[in-house]
């Protein structure tokens, strides 16, 4: 019946359609050429390369850092090398603990991962600790030689107190009442140039013992804050020169002592003192009485 509809020449075939299409021929080398596992090994580095992905996203890089350099680090203690002996040398401001501590060693480190140079560059970092040496003594022996800075002055800038080292790095805030005989310098500069004129101050002993504060003024020069109030304003230039005359001054005339509140060295050629409110009231009062029997004499 079907066939007589649709004419006699007409067949009709249950077998399906053959795409006699050439391959192409990339994926016939692709084919010919490539692992039979690459599929999943590529599958694979995707999924690595995902979980690699959320690691980053989801901050978990140091977690997983640490972890794998715990995991080394157990490796290599119970193949002998866990520091069992530690050494460190050169230390008086900071303890043992501290220093491992800012080196970043603890009990999981073992010797054979210990990268000195990476413990050499935390100690430095500490403003404690000018310079340190890193000693690996297989299989357990750690030898660690610093160089600590020395406090040498109290800086004031800013409301804030520090106690820094004679370089004027600043150490630590001033917490210790163990620094409270150091000198103490004040203002923007003043820690790094504290060394030279404290230096140069310690010439003239019975000043730098009288002197409560170095101040330096406008990054260019110093006064002297001593302990009984009276301020001394040094010049810019031959700051020596003018020390050594105010040491004259107070050893031969007792300067100090006098009812002054203020010594103005700043120009070359002259010292002027500025009195108290009584030494000046009482000044003027003798000067008035001198001018009127002076009227009286002349009458």
């Amino acid at each position: 019946m079907l066939r007589r509809r649709l004419g006699r020449h007409a067949r009709v075939s249950a077998r399906p359609a053959i795409d006699r299409t050439p391959p192409n021929r990339l994926v016939l080398w692709l084919e010919r050429h490539l692992p039979n596992r690459l599929g999943v090994g590529l599958t694979v580095l995707m999924l690595l390369g995902s979980g690699a992905l959320g690691i980053v996203k989801g901050g978990h890089v140091d977690e997983l850092m640490k972890a794998l350099d715990d995991s080394r680090n157990a490796l290599a203690n119970s193949a002998g090398f866990r520091i069992s002996t530690v050494a460190i040398n050169g230390r008086r401001q900071l303890s043992q603990d501290e220093v491992l501590a800012i080196g970043g060693i603890n009990g999981r480190s073992s010797l054979l991962f210990l990268d000195a140079a990476t413990v050499r560059g935390k100690l430095k970092a500490n403003p404690w600790i000018a310079d340190a040496t890193i000693l690996k003594l297989y299989p357990g022996r750690l030898q660690i030689d610093i160089v600590e800075r020395t406090a040498f002055a109290l800086w004031q800038q800013g409301g804030r107190l520090a106690v820094i080292a004679d370089d004027g790095v600043v150490l630590e805030p001033y917490l210790s009442r163990r620094f409270v005989t150091l000198p103490l310098v004040v203002g923007k500069g003043a820690d790094a140039g504290a060394r030279d004129f404290l230096a140069l101050l310690d010439r003239y002993p019975q000043i730098r013992s009288m002197t409560k504060a170095a101040i330096f003024v406008g990054e260019r020069r110093w006064n002297l804050r001593l302990t009984d109030g009276l301020d001394v304003r040094l010049p810019e230039n031959d700051v020596g020169n003018a020390l050594a005359m105010l040491s004259r001054l107070e050893r031969e005339d007792r300067l100090f002592s006098r009812d002054i509140v203020a010594i103005d060295m700043r120009l070359p050629d002259r010292l002027t003192v500025q009195l108290s409110e009584d030494a000046a009231k009482a000044r003027e009062d003798l000067l008035k009485d001198k001018k009127t029997r002076k009227k009286a004499g002349d009458a």
